[in-house]
């Protein structure tokens, strides 16, 4: 399998001008917005001229990210006669950015567009790598296509308009980088400054990091599914509790799907137990308890059995041997998984470290 280099133009504050004239290349322009972005978001953009654009607002949140809010987009680049030298620019978190890179990346076989990430797990995941898509039948990303954008705008302004809950979602996916590239992402934190509530520095990091592991393999084959770590849980308990009408963020699946693969790491990898400790530890300090006792953990594995990483029905996991030494497409055992979810389980249960 040949791997070939695709990435996307990053342009930060300084390289504004490289947008407008992106922009200016094209014969219309549509602006994709959630009712959220469309109310907190686009002051953010004041010196950005948008003259002569088209606002398409989709509904905010994960259950209106389906085949039906794509015909919506469709019809409404059909209806504004978009050609194929329309462009169309997602402004919002990953909702918005795979959404939008899913429609554009149909309409009349693919139209250009620009990601620009409104939230910190957008920036350093969601909108970096080419992936697109929508849910389908309670099933996370199930349908989508590799596409990359013309370029990926960030602005660190938006993170001071984020609450707690939505930087801490995006702070676990800088973690997992500690995990499977290196340590010095372990140091990741909130700061108390909100002009700048996450060091930009390790966010410029975590996007090169990204970028240069997705360009190399552009269509996940290999080495970028190590991108995966923690998301193999992670995605299950989130279809699982949007399906049952609980709130839970991305970021917040993955930090908790991460702990189930540590322990998987030490029965599959060798991974030393010191590790997992760390970890338990990390986590108290910066994500919330869950209460996951009612979740039929025989639900869980029939959904991980629809993971997109799977081959031949098993199912297949990220683990580590080592902090920076990932491995993937460890086929797991269904029993072994099970006994790595009652570990969750049992921790999030345990007094000793909630009373910390």
């Amino acid at each position: 399998m040949h791997s070939h280099i695709i990435r996307a133009v990053i342009l930060y504050k300084k390289d504004i001008e490289q947008l407008k004239n992106l922009i200016d290349s094209h014969t219309k322009t549509f602006l994709l917005l959630d009712e959220n972005t469309e109310n907190c978001c686009l002051n953010v953009l004041k010196g950005i001229d948008f003259h002569n654009v088209i606002k398409i607002v989709i509904p905010a949140g994960e259950q209106h990210k389906n085949i039906d809010t794509v015909q919506y987009i469709w019809s409404k680049l059909v209806e504004n006669h978009a050609d194929r030298k329309a462009l169309l620019i997602n402004i919002g978190g990953g909702m918005v950015t795979d959404i939008g890179g899913f429609a554009a990346s149909c309409y009349q076989r693919g139209i250009d567009f620009i990601n620009i990430p409104t939230t910190l797990l957008g920036m350093i995941d969601a909108a970096v790598g080419g992936k697109t898509g929508v849910d389908f039948q309670g099933l996370k990303n199930q349908i989508g296509v590799f596409s990359q954008p013309l370029a990926v705008v960030i602005l660190f302004e938006f993170l001071a308009t984020l609450p707690k809950r939505e930087l801490l979602s995006g702070l676990a996916e800088i973690i997992k980088y500690g995990f499977i590239v290196d340590k010095v992402f372990l140091e990741a934190k909130l700061l108390k400054n909100q002009a700048n509530p996450v060091d930009p520095a390790i966010i410029k990091k975590a996007i090169e990091v990204k970028d240069e592991i997705t360009c190399h393999d552009s269509t996940e084959q290999g080495r970028r599914k190590i991108l995966n770590f923690g998301h193999t849980i992670g995605h299950a308990l989130e279809t699982y509790l949007i399906d049952n009408q609980k709130e839970i963020r991305h970021g917040e699946g993955v930090a908790l799907g991460m702990l189930s693969a540590l322990y998987l790491s030490e029965k599959y990898c060798g991974l030393n137990h010191d590790i997992t400790l760390y970890y338990k530890d990390l986590y108290v300090k910066n994500f919330n308890r869950f209460d996951l006792d009612d979740i039929p953990v025989e639900n869980l594995v029939e959904i991980m059995r629809h993971d997109k990483k799977n081959q031949g029905g098993d199912v297949r996991f990220v683990l580590i041997e080592d902090f920076g030494k990932p491995v993937y497409d460890v086929v797991v055992k269904s029993e072994d998984i099970v006994e790595s979810f009652n570990y969750l389980v049992d921790y999030l249960n345990d007094a000793h470290y909630w009373a910390k």
